[in-house]
């Protein structure tokens, strides 16, 4: 069972630079915003088609992960292929991305399909990367959105496209959010937070607020 972290937060809060840390050599990363990532020097880290890769097509990602879980089988000889298994840690940047462009894509398709499809996409990449291997990480980066109910409370979540996933929860499959917040000019990594869907494991952080550097948080969750 493979280790999954969701970090979720508004634009412009440290998502992507929190992954700045990361072993290029061991990491994967699924640019679904296709905007490319926010540090300097990232184009010397990561290159197109070894590890990382540009897409927002959700069966795409679901190949992508299957080839870095080794499962991938080769069409011809149809033996695992297994050269993904350098890596240790992959990267879906972000979930939101594919959301939007598979609706946007079936923008003029009529009917609850649609919504039903979009669900299932999402629901399959997040099981599946659930059952990789047990040496490796999938993280998830999400945006967020801040809803209040008709009392007036508020509640801070993974932002999702259509009721379907609404319903699902997508928190409700992982064990660790993070939410990532600009404080104070201070990029931070809420473990836990008030009328939010924050979580992690339990004992796995002293602090509240800890420093956005997803390398600390998977250092920190070894053991668990």
């Amino acid at each position: 069972m493979a280790k999954v972290i969701a970090i979720m937060g508004e634009s412009g809060s440290g998502k992507t630079t929190s992954m700045r840390n990361l072993d290029p050599e061991t990491t994967y990363y699924i640019d679904c915003d296709k905007k490319g990532l926010s540090w300097r020097g990232w184009k010397g880290q990561y290159k197109n088609a070894v590890n990382y890769t540009a897409t927002d097509i959700p069966q795409t990602v679901k190949r992508l992960l299957e080839w870095l879980n080794g499962k991938k089988l080769d069409e011809k000889t149809k033996q695992p292929i297994t050269t993904g298994l350098k890596f240790k840690t992959v990267v879906v940047d972000t979930l939101n991305g594919i959301m939007v462009a598979e609706e946007m894509r079936n923008v003029k398709v009529q009917g609850y399909g649609k919504w039903s499809d979009l669900a299932a996409y999402i629901y399959e990449i997040l099981d599946y990367a659930l059952s990789m291997r047990d040496d490796i990480t999938v993280i998830f980066v999400a945006h967020s959105e801040t809803i209040s109910d008709d009392n007036g409370m508020v509640f801070t979540r993974i932002k999702t496209n259509g009721r379907k996933l609404d319903k699902i929860v997508v928190e409700s499959k992982l064990s660790n959010v993070l939410l990532a917040e600009c404080k104070d000019g201070k990029y931070i990594f809420h473990t836990r937070a008030d009328r939010s869907s924050t979580k992690t494991s339990y004992g796995a952080f002293e602090e509240d607020e800890i420093d956005n550097d997803i390398v600390e948080v998977i250092n920190a969750l070894e053991e668990f």
